[in-house]
């Protein structure tokens, strides 16, 4: 500091402070060299608590802050904030970040109005992946991906902003175990099983994003963080009413398996469409993995977000008051409570009320169970019946050279298979069957086993499907689909049918052996 004034560095003389929180405070400063204004952060871990005679941790700290701005100043984007600066002297804790100032709201300001049309919220989605994408080929995932790290300039670009707080804060974890940063309810679920650093969680988080920009309300944020935890890993994520051309982006990403989401070119094209640009033909996305067992119970009742409270306009910056800090105990607390309270297990899985996409056309071509070319008026109506399956398994054995499936779910009108990769633990192909025609969607990933589908006893299926009408308590469902888990924790690892009904509010299932006996039913709430 200089004597009279502020300045830092003998540079950057501090106007006003613009913010602070958890991780320290932002100001508004002027570059006294070139004469512009500029941001600067002072980073303030732990808002600045760090045990005096931890001297390890607070050098933790302070080459985590370094070593991320570092590779933030090597990332050259439109949509990504600048970093100028680092203050850094032997007698200061932790360095401070001098980066550039948006001038401008942020995305949080921008809600506090009203909700974006699907064409707007397009619009920021491609700028912020665009944003993604850069900081992915340098090796940083975000990890507080929220319309509060997102400004917009003047003329409504994005501005991705906020990228040091996570990597800072997880370095936190190396002594207190069980940590993980990131805001509740923009956070992966995989993310709360302890998976960081993959990229796929920062485009789970851009679907939320995406989902409360057209919608207005976040779907999983609950009254307690407890709840909120518990809400997001078991994914219990309604369709979007409001998001038109937009819904089908949302609902591939805001799917609980990251290798189910689709990559950043083709969620580029998603958006691309979406906003009514030219585009290169539609290439159909991996199906979500099917729902997991047990919707939230209603003892944790949705919460609409509150308007989020307003900043300065006229001055924003690239950081945010910092992300909050989770702890894995809570979120274990949160299941344990809801266990407890339901008499049931829940676990992380997809959404029993997202609608799941429907695949690209494909051609005209309808087989036998024997493999054989089926005349129009023999084709089955829906393949949810005992014939429509069996061709279904004939055509993904046949297509796949393969007898055992690591994942089998059918729909009224598509079926999706994955078959695992030989020489490869978990990995797998994915495919779809849809009007006779099997084709590969991708890869993907299973730890469940396999199983010959030929074991179960599909003559059950209409049984099961008049059950599920009668016990899941859902009277007007949207969908009605299938699911084999090859070997399922919660019936002793064995194989079994999962028979699902949902509509715009959620959904419920029952679960069968491969004879047909029902086992567990959860309806919905």
């Amino acid at each position: 500091m200089t004597s009279g004034r502020s300045v830092m560095d003998g540079r950057f003389e501090l106007l006003e402070r613009l913010g602070s929180g958890g991780m320290g405070t932002v100001w508004r400063a002027l570059d006294l060299v070139l004469q512009r204004e500029v941001a600067l952060k002072e980073v303030r871990p732990g808002g600045g608590e760090v045990p005096p005679d931890d001297a390890a941790l607070a050098g933790m700290y302070r080459e985590r802050v370094l070593r991320e701005a570092r590779a933030l100043a090597r990332i050259d984007h439109p949509h990504v904030v600048t970093i100028h600066h680092i203050i850094d002297s032997p007698d200061m804790p932790y360095p401070w970040l001098v980066m550039e100032l948006v001038r401008g709201e942020s995305l949080q300001d921008r809600l506090a109005r009203g909700a974006l049309t699907p064409l707007e919220a397009a619009r920021v989605g491609r700028g912020v992946l665009a944003a993604l994408q850069a900081a992915h080929r340098a090796g940083i995932c975000h990890r507080d991906i929220k319309p509060g790290n997102v400004l917009l300039r003047e003329d409504g670009s994005p501005v991705l902003t906020d990228f040091g707080i996570a990597v800072l804060e997880e370095a936190s974890r190396v002594t207190a175990t069980g940590g993980l940063v990131g805001s509740p309810e923009y956070i992966a679920p995989e993310r709360l099983h302890g998976r960081e650093g993959d990229p796929a969680s920062d485009l789970w988080s851009l679907g939320m994003l995406l989902y409360v920009a057209v919608e207005g309300h976040n779907p999983v944020r609950r009254t307690t963080l407890a709840a909120t935890l518990a809400a997001v890993m078991t994914a219990q994520i309604p369709a979007p009413r409001q998001a038109g051309p937009l819904a089908e982006a949302i609902g591939a990403l805001l799917v609980p398996d990251p290798a189910a989401r689709p990559d950043a070119a083709l969620l580029d094209r998603m958006l691309a469409a979406a906003e009514g640009q030219p585009t290169s033909p539609s290439v159909p996305f991996p199906a979500p993995h099917p729902p997991g067992p047990g919707p939230i119970p209603s003892t944790v009742p949705a919460f609409a977000a509150p308007p989020p409270r307003r900043q300065n306009p006229a001055l924003l910056v690239l950081a945010g008051a910092g992300a909050v800090v989770l702890v894995f105990a809570l979120a274990f607390f949160a299941v344990q409570a809801l266990e407890r309270d339901e008499g049931r297990t829940v676990t992380a899985g997809p959404s029993a009320g997202t609608r799941q996409p429907e695949p690209t056309e494909t051609s005209e071509k309808v087989v036998s169970e024997e493999g054989g070319r089926l005349p129009e008026s023999a084709r089955p109506t829906s393949l949810l019946t005992p014939a429509g399956i069996r061709g279904v398994i004939t055509a993904f054995e046949k297509a796949t050279g393969n007898d055992k499936f690591a994942a089998f779910t059918v729909y009224e009108e598509y079926a999706y298979a994955e078959v695992p990769v030989p020489g490869r633990s978990k990995a797998t192909d994915r495919y779809l069957y849809r009007n006779g025609e099997v084709t590969k969607q991708g890869a993907g990933t299973s730890d469940e086993g396999t199983v010959n589908l030929r074991v179960f006893d599909w003559n059950v299926v209409p049984r099961l499907l008049r059950a599920a009408d009668r016990r899941l308590n859902v009277p007007d469902p949207e969908n009605r689909y299938l699911v084999v888990k090859p070997s399922w924790t919660f019936a002793g690892d064995k194989p079994m049918l999962l028979v699902y009904l949902n509509d715009e509010h959620g959904g419920g299932y029952l679960a069968a052996d491969v004879k047909g006996r029902i086992e567990k039913t959860y309806p919905a709430e």
